[in-house]
This record gives C-alpha cells, structure tokens and sequence, in this order.
C-alpha cells in the first residue's frame, strides 16, 4: 500500500523527539484518555541498539507538513523476536497507518535476513476498540495471541507498609553497589523467564538501558528477601509522573518463592512509599494469562483494569 498524494516520509533523529512525543501523547488521549508515553520510551526507541535509525525507523508527514504517523520496530536484545509499531496522529494521520504498517512488516522480513534468522516472529498490537487497526494487522497476517491489561489503584492519603510474611523483608536496591546491582538483574531476569513476550538482555545491556533513562528513583527499586534470600524484585518508573501516578515498570518474584505473599508485600510496600511522596495512584500493565496469576495478585491488592490491549502475532520468513 502507498502513501496519499501529497505525503512524506523520512528517517527520525533524537532532534524529533518532542514532536514525536507529541503525537504520541495525542494517540494515547485518543485510545485510552490519558497520555501514556515518556520521553523515555522515545529515546529508547530512538537508541536501540538493536535496531538502525537509517533503515528501521520513519516519520510520516501529511501534505500540510504535520507530522501524521511514526513506526518503528523494537527489539530489545537483537534476538529473533520484533515488535512492530505504528502511530499516528488522531488528527488527519489514520490514512497513513496501512502504508507504515507495510513499511515495518517488509523491513522485519529484510532484518531476518541481514541477521541469519530463517524466520522471525513479529508481534503487533492494538486496543480491542481499534477496529480499524487491527483490521490492518490481520490482513497482512497476524493473528490474536493475547490479551494485557492497564490496571490503577487510587492512593488516597497516607498508606501504611503492609504486614509481611513470616520471613520475608524488603529492602532498597543499592545502585552504587556492583555487586547489588547485578543480583536485581538477575532476579528480574531469572523471574521473568517464563513470561510470553520477555526479551532477556545480559547485564551489561541492561544496565546501560537503566543509566539511559532521564531519571531514576532509587527510593521506589525494592528487593524482597526470604529468610535473607533474595526472591523478587520491584523496579518503578517516573513516565507516569505527569499524572502523579506511581508507575510499576516490573515486579517478578523467582518460581520457588511465589505463592507465599512476596510479590504482594511488594506491591503493597510500594503503594506506601507513593502515597508517602504524594502520589494520588499507582499504575501497572499486566499479561492477563500470565502463567504467574500475576493479575490476581493485582486485583487482591485493589487495582483495577481501566482498559485492555491485544497482542497479535506471526511468524515472517527471511527476504
């Protein structure tokens, strides 16, 4: 599919990033009522060092020099998994979304290719309420995996820190502390090994992803020990802090430590400490099948979904 008459294309640099988070904030106000996006996940996405700014990523312009759409694939750990993603502006940018779609999937078939991989599985997604989009993303093939869902809590006043488990305690991640450090990197990767759309990433990798972002409250990194054992891990993000909401960006506790209480105390001592800063709620995205019953952990602590997105997926051969 092409472009309208009259459209543009062209690669993005750093330098478009507030007027990429400006249309994405549009689209988030559209689909959900709030805008979700941080500068983070932009520079992130502009950053990758799994993907090529000059090949894998494009800005779309409508004919009045607007900026109308951007679509970019996202692949944390240079494996063999890609996520396609478009978004366009609510305001005029809807016809450019096919095209950019294309784009995407063609460029994830040519990448398969340049990197030695026979197939790759490509995964999309969409808000059940984005017939239009997913309508596109089932013709050129992918199929409804699964489902995830935004969940909040509002944090009225003070919220005292939860009772824990006999056994258990919690304590501050140590960030100048190597050693600490690389023991939170593993219980995050060892935890989140069964996880559908987990992309593992050594320390190293990891770590310079961390020292990337903008900002990073180290007062809201948990780790949760187990007769002084560590078992799980809570890492918090600040994209949400536009809206005063306390963001869990992770939380995982290692298989021979669920089903006691962890990851609730760790949830639990969370809301506290947000609501001790001022916060008004806290906000996670949780996979709704999750083999971990992660959402009914949720949902026993008081959050609540506010709206759910889908997955789709397919497997691309190699160009």
């Amino acid at each position: 599919m092409t472009f309208p008459d009259g459209w543009t294309t062209r690669r993005p640099t750093l330098d478009d990033l507030p007027a990429i988070l400006e249309l994405m904030r549009a689209s988030d106000i559209a689909a959900t009522g709030e805008p979700e996006t941080g500068e983070d996940d932009i520079r992130a996405a502009l950053t990758s060092p799994h993907v090529d700014p000059a090949k894998d990523l494009w800005l779309a312009y409508l004919p009045d020099g607007r900026l109308g759409g951007w679509a970019y694939i996202d692949n944390e750990n240079g494996g063999d998994s890609e996520f396609v993603e478009v978004y366009v502006h609510p305001d005029g940018g809807a016809p450019g979304r096919a095209p950019l779609l294309d784009l995407v999937v063609r460029r994830v078939a040519e990448r398969a290719t340049e990197r030695g991989f026979a197939t790759v599985t490509a995964k999309a997604g969409a808000l059940p309420a984005e017939r239009d989009y997913v309508a596109e993303i089932e013709a050129r093939g992918f199929t409804f995996v699964k489902r995830y869902a935004r969940m909040r809590r509002q944090l009225d006043g003070q919220i005292r820190p939860p009772e824990l488990p006999d056994g258990v305690t919690i304590r501050l991640v140590r960030p100048d502390d190597e050693a600490d450090m690389r023991l939170f990197h593993r219980v995050y990767d060892t935890g989140f090994r069964d996880a559908y759309d987990y992309q593992p990433r050594d320390y190293d990798a990891w770590r310079t992803s961390v020292d990337k972002l903008s900002s990073v409250a180290w007062d809201e990194w948990f780790v949760a020990e187990v007769d002084g054992v560590p078992a799980g891990i809570l890492m918090s993000s600040d994209q949400m802090l536009e809206q005063n909401e306390g963001w869990i960006k992770n939380l995982t506790v290692l298989r021979e430590f669920r089903r006691r209480g962890v990851g609730g105390a760790l949830l639990r001592h969370a809301f506290a400490v947000y609501a001790a800063k001022g916060r008004t709620q806290a906000g996670l995205g949780v996979d709704l099948s999750s083999p971990t019953g992660a959402a009914n952990v949720y949902l026993a602590a008081g959050m609540t979904p506010i709206y759910e997105a889908d997955i789709f997926e397919q497997q691309i051969a190699a160009a």
